[in-house]
C-alpha cells in the first residue's frame, strides 16, 4: 500500500494538531489547579500581612499609649518630691532658726525633740505619698503592656 507525500503530510498534519489540541487541554487542566492554589496563596498571604499590620499598629498604639502614661507619671513623682524636698528643707531651716533662739539646753533639747517626732511622721506620709503614686504609675503604665501581650495571645491562637 503506497501512500502518496501528500497523503502523509496530511497525516502528520493531523496527528501534530490533534497532539497540539492534546497538549493545550492537557497544560489547561494542570494550569487551573496550579493557578487556583497561587490565588489562594496570595489571598492568605494578604490576609496574613493585614493582621501582622493590623497587629503593628495596635502595638504601636499602646506603646504609645504607655509612653504618656508613664511619663505623666513620673512627671508628678517628680513633683511631688520636689515638693516633698522643699517642705522639708523649710521645716529644717525653721527648726534650725527655733535652735538659734533657744535660750538653755533644755530648751533646745525639747526643740529638737519636737522637730524629730514632727518630721518623722511627715517623712512617713511623704513616703507613703511617693510610693503610692510609684506604685500607681507602674501599674498604669503597664497596662498597655498588658493589653499587648493579651493581643499577642489571642493572634498566636488565631494563626
Amino acid at each position: 500500500m503506497a501512500t502518496s507525500p501528500k497523503a502523509v503530510a496530511a497525516k502528520t498534519e493531523e496527528t501534530i494538531q490533534q497532539t497540539a489540541a492534546a497538549v493545550e487541554t492537557a497544560a489547561n487542566e494542570i494550569a487551573a489547579p496550579v493557578r487556583e492554589l497561587a490565588e489562594k496563596g496570595v489571598a492568605q498571604a494578604k490576609q496574613t500581612y493585614s493582621r501582622f499590620k493590623s497587629a503593628a499598629e495596635e502595638t504601636t498604639d499602646a506603646l504609645e499609649d504607655a509612653y504618656a502614661t508613664l511619663s505623666k507619671g513620673y512627671k508628678e513623682l517628680g513633683r511631688k518630691s520636689v515638693e516633698a524636698t522643699r517642705s522639708n528643707v523649710n521645716a529644717h531651716f525653721d527648726f534650725l532658726s527655733a535652735l538659734l533662739g533657744a535660750k538653755s539646753v533644755s530648751q533646745a533639747v525639747e526643740l529638737h525633740t519636737s522637730y524629730a517626732r514632727k518630721q518623722f511622721d511627715v517623712y512617713g506620709a511623704q513616703v507613703k505619698e511617693l510610693s503610692a503614686l510609684a506604685q500607681k504609675t507602674a501599674t498604669d503604665g503597664a497596662k498597655p503592656f498588658q493589653e499587648i501581650a493579651s493581643k499577642g495571645v489571642k493572634f498566636a491562637q488565631a494563626s
